[in-house]
């Protein structure tokens, strides 16, 4: 099984060489990891406006995958930045939004779940994906920890305990009794056990379980449904072979 992970926007060699360590480390036997970021957009995505530029790039990431041979390809924003789109231009590969798949397998775990997400600007889009997901009803809270993207991993130790503190409140304020973490860099940050422990209630790591999805998914023979996402037109009809043929510039 061959899954890929898609960066939504440029990030430094170093970071992609840890995180997919770390993704192959999580991988079960037979399954190969490979990540690829895109090489224009966004330094991060703290707002809609940063998802929506993180898409045009993205959608070139997963359509090259499929073209590739992958199996799966998730992408790496727990926004979930296009992930209509990426399921549109897709009919062999089975691409995984992770915090569409957070959502729900957090309610799963419990009757209400919280995301803590990294800005209050991310607030309404969460409580959006949650609607997305089909999980709205199950969502108690979004709570912001207020540090950027980029600076979650600057000072592992304080971003773990702002993390634990937005955990305590959503569970004592809102009983919640199930955590998400509503950023891929605070899932590669690699604390969601700690804060479990910390605060007594199971946190979903979506960059983990992305990837485990992904993986029951394609084992299972399973595939996005073309009724629900179907292939643009253009495309299906053979009228334009590439993404970039349905953009027009004049």
């Amino acid at each position: 099984m061959r899954i890929l992970y898609a960066v939504p926007g440029p990030m430094d060699r170093k970071e992609l060489d840890r995180r997919v360590a770390m993704l192959r480390s999580w991988a079960a036997p037979g399954t190969e990891v490979d990540i690829v970021c895109a090489s224009e957009g966004p330094a991060s995505i703290e707002s809609m406006y940063e998802e929506y530029l993180s898409i045009p790039a993205a959608m070139k990431l997963i359509y090259a995958a499929q073209a590739d041979g992958y199996h799966a390809a998730i992408l790496g924003c727990a926004g979930d930045p296009g992930l209509d789109a990426a399921r549109e231009i897709t009919d062999t590969l089975l691409v995984v939004g992770p915090g569409q798949t957070s959502f729900q397998v957090a309610a799963m775990l419990g009757h209400r779940f919280s995301v803590l997400t990294i800005e209050d600007s991310m607030i309404a889009s969460s409580y959006e994906l949650a609607y997305k997901a089909g999980v709205q009803a199950k969502l108690a809270s979004v709570v912001s920890v207020n540090i950027p993207v980029l600076e979650l991993a600057t000072n592992r130790a304080a971003s773990m305990e702002k993390i634990a503190a937005a955990g305590h409140l959503a569970v004592e304020r809102d009983r919640a009794d199930v955590l998400v973490l509503g950023c891929m860099s605070m899932g590669f940050l690699d604390v969601a056990k700690e804060i479990e422990a910390a605060v007594g209630v199971p946190v979903v790591n979506p960059s983990l379980t992305g990837l485990k999805v992904a993986e029951a998914l394609v084992g299972s023979s399973l595939m996005h449904s073309k009724a629900a996402f179907a292939t643009p037109p253009k495309l299906k009809s053979g009228k334009v072979t590439d993404l970039d043929d349905l953009y027009i510039r004049l």
